[in-house]
């Protein structure tokens, strides 16, 4: 089963507080995936449908709300529900729409506990859901500040609730790491996000934080758990999901506009990536609600 979890690249950028995906759908069919954002998952009239956390394994009921932290396995799969008419709404939102030192105020303990609880996946009890439902389902109706005020309310909720549990027995590796705690990766991650669309080498990202390119690319290894390269394209691939979705633009423009020198190199890469091509990719968000709250 390992070797079979994709990396999920979202369609959220940096200039994104958070996603809101809302479905209306006759069955579950992405793979067993993770992804660098938390996510918080919302699913109703899906009964016998199989839930997958990590190391946890289990059937759902007909509601669900679980809360994900980066990087941890997960997926739902069809297994034994005969629903046609499932609802999922799904809110992912990065690492650091709290601030570290935010996050490690009196006032957020709550919150900044749920977050690291969320490494492993945390299930939510009816009785929450129940209380919650309405502004689950209406979160997609507000807009600007109120739509970001609203999502930390009901994290808020959420942090104080009773009868949470979490799945997964074993966290995610180096999961207290909510961000990369350095500063030369701040400046190269801001770097990459605001230069994607142009030609980028590893030598000159290494030079922005005055190390040799063999140093910087053992460093950023170390640090972020993935080659220069492979960050590099993700950033590009989440910008070209987004162009994909939000633009009627040419699929070989988006391809130019987001850094990919020629249209084989872009459709290999997202394919690779995202195991579909990026015509799938847009079909496939046509026929989903989907938002971005700035």
């Amino acid at each position: 089963m390992k070797a079979d979890v994709l990396h999920e690249i979202t369609p959220l950028t940096q200039s994104d507080c958070f996603t809101l995906f809302y479905r209306v759908k006759s069955g579950f069919d992405f793979p067993l995936h993770h992804h660098e954002e938390f996510e918080l998952n919302f699913i109703l009239n899906a009964k016998g449908v199989r839930r997958v956390v990590g190391s946890h394994i289990d059937t759902i009921s007909d509601v669900e709300l679980v809360l994900l932290g980066p990087n941890i396995e997960h997926g739902w799969f069809d297994y034994k529900c005969k629903s046609k008419k499932i609802t999922e709404i799904t809110i992912q939102f990065h690492r650091d729409l709290f601030d570290e030192k935010f996050l490690q105020r009196n006032q957020m303990r709550n919150i900044r506990t749920m977050f690291e609880q969320s490494f492993q996946g945390i299930l939510f009890s009816e009785a929450t859901i129940k209380a919650l439902k309405p502004r689950l389902m209406n979160l997609q109706k507000k807009h600007g500040f109120d739509s970001v005020l609203e999502l930390v309310s009901i994290l808020s909720e959420l942090s104080v609730s009773k009868d949470q549990r979490t799945l997964s027995e074993m966290p995610v590796k180096n999961a207290e790491a909510i961000t990369y705690n350095s500063r030369r990766i701040d400046i190269i991650m801001h770097y990459l996000n605001t230069n994607f669309e142009n030609e980028i080498s590893l030598g000159r990202a290494a030079r922005l934080v005055s190390m040799s390119d063999v140093a910087f690319s053992r460093f950023f290894k170390a640090r972020t758990g993935k080659n220069f390269i492979d960050a590099l394209n993700e950033i590009r691939l989440g910008n070209a999901s987004r162009m994909l979705i939000d633009t009627t633009h040419g699929i070989n423009e988006i391809a130019f506009k987001c850094g990919f020198n020629n249209i084989s190199n872009f459709n290999r890469v997202f394919k690779k990536r995202k195991k579909c091509t990026p015509k799938e990719f847009r079909q496939e968000f046509n026929a989903v609600g989907f938002r971005t709250f700035i």
